[in-house]
């Protein structure tokens, strides 16, 4: 029976602990654990600790963590992802595997052709919701560190505020991947469902940014960061 893993948003460490009310509903009244039941914790430190809940109650759950054990390790390959606002479950979706493909970074990026505005309590929201889909995709997939989800920034903003030892933004007309050096720090940018117009390619080259292709098919705004992170991992991360 695979052991049922859970983020905390709190601080862990062995002993006793009541969980927050959002995982102690969860836990308790969705998917109806019972006391004695073991779990797996981890509040995001690269920390992972082992224990039962002791009780469940409606609103309540109480755990005993009687073993810490070192989390999965990160990819030595720091990524930045800036990644072009789309629409509902396109962003999603990129957010969910860009997590589980080892990404450090994720940057919502508001650009020319962006279709979707979000403004202030609505962007609250969905940080908000983009942060859980993380947080559900580092369950799923073993991470015991979460990545960092920054509110949404324009091009400009991000262009200037980004560092890293090499940054490239995804071009169908390009040299390939494969053609740079091994960064230890590295930012991509890809475009929304439009794509990025030329002059912020343009833009994006006077920031140091440099033009890369990953083959001969124009990819979809969720795929390409699916294929980027999985290239990326492989020439010089840890897959």
């Amino acid at each position: 029976m695979r052991l049922s893993r859970f983020f905390i948003d709190a601080p862990l460490s062995i002993g006793e602990h009541d969980l927050p009310e959002a995982q102690a509903h969860y836990i308790g009244r969705v998917l109806r654990m019972a006391a004695g039941d073991a779990v797996q914790l981890f509040d995001g430190s690269g920390q992972e600790y082992l224990g039962q809940l002791l009780d469940v109650g409606k609103k309540s759950v109480r755990v005993s963590l009687d073993q810490a054990l070192p989390g999965q390790a990160e990819s030595p390959l720091h990524i930045h992802l800036g990644q072009g606002l789309s629409r509902g479950e396109r962003m999603d979706w990129a957010i969910q595997k860009a997590t589980e493909l080892g990404v450090s970074e994720i940057t919502p990026i508001v650009s020319e052709r962006c279709e979707v505005r979000l403004k202030d309590e609505r962007a609250d929201k969905r940080l908000a919701h983009w942060r859980q889909v993380a947080i559900s995709a580092c369950e799923q997939c073993g991470r015991s560190s979460l990545p960092v989800i920054h509110p949404p920034l324009t091009l400009a903003e991000w262009l200037k505020a980004t560092e890293a030892d090499l940054k490239l933004v995804l071009h169908p007309v390009a040299a390939p991947l494969t053609s740079h050096p091994r960064p230890a720090r590295l930012a991509f940018l890809i475009g929304p469902e439009g794509g990025l117009s030329d002059a912020e390619v343009d833009q994006a080259k006077a920031a140091d940014f440099q033009a890369a292709r990953l083959g001969p098919r124009v990819l979809r705004t969720e795929t390409a960061p699916v294929v980027a992170l999985s290239v990326a991992q492989q020439l010089w991360g840890d897959f």
